[in-house]
């Protein structure tokens, strides 16, 4: 037998051989790599702020230890402070969210089922939500005050726009030939919007809920920061005014974990949307 014939019929033995499945163990490694992943940034900064603190190349007063920071955040949680704030300021973004939210859905509902009324608002809406947050609060303050009423309006309208503007978006994105069968059935208009339009807006929908929470948490702080004596936006001011960078890094790491984790849980409630949606995958 020749080189090449040899040479083929080991290729062809080869190629006849079950494919083996990988090691459990490297499936474990794999999965572990990817959670991981996401995590090597923060953990990366956190080593250089430790190490910057260590070799001395920023000063304390400037950037305050980690150590530092974790015993301000430890003294705030034991004295109780720390819980009077984050019950405030979450007392407020939900007020403000659920009004924001209502308004926003019923606002984008009305845009999305008359075209007539969307030509009408939309225009308007949208050069109004260009301004931001802080540019409308001398104007709210002037009617309203200094007080509670201020901040829930400002988180409302922040929480208002993408709630609207993605609820417009749902309800345009039902198929026409959905629509059409709806119409063969005789269904009224009620049952069109419950049954064909609703479901296959509820995805879009959640993701502007997402995103008109991420909008309040945001306002909230910026709120905090300009008008009010309690709540985590007036604790990185106060510390800010002490010159106690320590509590403000300590209030920020609060503001950025707090809402990170409503953002998880919310994402997991879009993702859930999206696999209940007709002809989603399950």
């Amino acid at each position: 037998m020749s080189a090449e014939a040899e040479l083929s019929a080991v290729l062809e033995r080869e190629d006849a051989q079950p494919t083996r499945a990988p090691l459990p163990w490297l499936r474990i490694a794999a999965r572990l790599g990817d959670a991981a992943l996401p995590w090597l940034l923060p953990l990366g900064l956190i080593a250089l702020w430790f190490a910057g603190a260590e070799q001395g190349w920023i000063s304390p007063q400037v950037l305050p230890p980690p150590q530092f920071v974790w015993e301000t955040l430890r003294d705030l949680a034991l004295s109780g402070d720390l819980w009077l704030h984050v019950s405030t300021s979450f007392a407020r973004v939900g007020v403000g969210f659920a009004i924001g939210t209502s308004l926003g859905l019923l606002l984008g509902a009305a845009m999305g089922l008359s075209q007539r009324f969307e030509a009408y608002v939309l225009p308007s809406f949208n050069a109004l939500v260009q301004i931001p947050v802080l540019a409308w609060l001398p104007f709210v303050l002037l009617i309203v005050g200094i007080g509670e009423p201020l901040k829930y309006i400002l988180i409302a309208k922040a929480a208002m726009v993408p709630v609207a503007l993605n609820t417009l978006q749902g309800f345009r994105q039902t198929p026409v030939a959905l629509r059409e069968v709806g119409q063969v059935y005789g269904y009224n208009r009620r049952q069109q919007v419950l049954e064909i339009v609703l479901p296959h807006a509820v995805p879009t929908l959640f993701t502007g809920v997402r995103l008109g929470f991420t909008k309040a948490w945001l306002s909230l702080v910026v709120v905090e920061l300009v008008a009010s004596s309690e709540g985590l936006g007036y604790l990185i001011v106060y510390g800010r005014q002490l010159f106690q960078l320590d509590l403000v890094m300590a209030a920020v790491i609060v503001v950025g974990a707090i809402g990170y984790a409503i953002d998880r849980l919310l994402d997991r409630l879009e993702a859930a949307a999206h696999r209940h949606r007709p002809g989603g995958a399950r």
